[in-house]
C-alpha cells in the first residue's frame, strides 16, 4: 500500500477547498512500466447543478454521468473534437461537482493547459470513470502543502457563455 497515496478522507471537504488542497499534490500515471509522477500546480473548480460553466448545468447525460457519481472519480471528455481534459469528481454521489486539472510540472517542465496536462500523460477516454484510489493505472499522491500566499485564485477560462459564473474566482494556482 502507497502510505503517500491520496484516500477517501481528502475528499471529506467542499469541491473549492479540494481544488485547493490539490495544488502541490501529484497526479500519477501508469502505462506499461512507465510511471509518470506530475505535480498539480493549477486547478480549476466545477460545482452543482447552477453553475453554468459545468457540464453538469444541463443535467444528468451519458456525458456528465461520472459527475453525478461517486468522489474520487476521473472525469475524462474530448473538446473541440481534439483534446482531452481530466476531472476529478469531488463531492457526494448524486451531486454533481469536479476539479479540472489545467497545470502541472513533470520533468522540470510546465505543462499548462488541460489539454497538454492529458496528452502527456497519455490521459484519454479509456480512464474515464476510473477510480482513483484502488486504481493501478493512474491516482493521486500527497505532495508538500503549497503555503496560502504562494496560491492565487482568478475567474475560470474559457467559459464566456456562463454569465454570472464566468466571474467566480474558482481557478487556483501556484504563484
Amino acid at each position: 500500500m502507497n502510505k503517500r497515496r491520496i484516500s477517501q478522507t481528502f475528499f471529506n471537504k467542499t469541491t473549492l477547498s479540494i481544488a485547493h488542497s490539490l495544488l502541490g499534490c501529484y497526479l500519477v500515471r501508469k502505462v506499461g512500466r512507465k510511471v509518470q509522477r506530475a505535480k498539480i500546480i493549477e486547478t480549476e473548480a466545477y460545482v452543482g447543478l447552477k453553475d453554468k460553466a459545468s457540464h453538469a448545468s444541463r443535467g444528468l447525460t451519458r456525458r456528465t454521468e461520472v459527475m453525478f457519481g461517486l468522489p474520487a472519480r476521473a472525469y475524462v471528455y474530448l473538446i473541440y473534437g481534439m483534446y482531452y481534459c481530466f476531472n476529478i469528481v469531488t463531492a457526494k454521489q448524486g451531486y454533481p461537482a469536479a476539479v479540472l486539472i489545467r497545470g502541472v510540472i513533470l520533468n522540470n517542465k510546465l505543462i499548462n493547459g488541460p489539454g497538454k496536462v492529458c496528452r502527456e500523460l497519455k490521459i484519454n477516454k479509456k480512464i474515464n470513470n476510473e477510480n482513483l484510489l484502488l486504481s493501478k493505472k493512474i491516482y493521486l499522491e500527497r505532495g508538500n502543502k503549497v503555503p496560502g500566499v504562494k496560491i492565487k485564485s482568478a475567474p475560470r477560462i474559457g467559459v464566456d457563455y456562463a454569465g454570472k459564473w464566468k466571474y467566480k474566482k474558482w481557478r487556483f494556482f501556484v504563484k
